[in-house]
């Protein structure tokens, strides 16, 4: 199959330990088949963990390997919020009706 078809990008909420640290954490889930870019961004710490937003951007991204590999790490994924997929990206656009939320 040779198209690019499927999955471009997922913006995950994920609660992650303090282990491992975020770039050994981006670099692991950067090696996965499909994945061309990363960005985490540390929302939150506590104690124990950390509160991050993950955005995978790619071509044909496999979900489930993605959210196996988070677990292997001792992360949970809490939310997807946002998936893009087809065969380009398409931003979201702001309206009026946005203003109101």
């Amino acid at each position: 199959m040779g198209n690019n078809y499927g999955l471009k990008r997922l913006v995950l909420d994920v609660l992650k330990p303090h282990q491992p640290v975020l770039p050994d954490f981006a670099e692991t889930l950067g090696k996965l088949n499909g994945v061309l870019g990363i960005n985490i961004t540390l929302i939150e710490v506590d104690a124990e963990t950390e509160s991050v937003k993950i955005t995978i951007e790619g071509n044909r991204l496999n979900f489930e390997e993605i959210k196996e590999k988070i677990e292997s790490l001792g992360a949970v994924i809490h939310s997807v919020d946002q998936v893009v997929a087809g065969t380009s990206v398409v931003e979201e656009v702001k309206t009026a009706q946005d203003n109101h939320y």
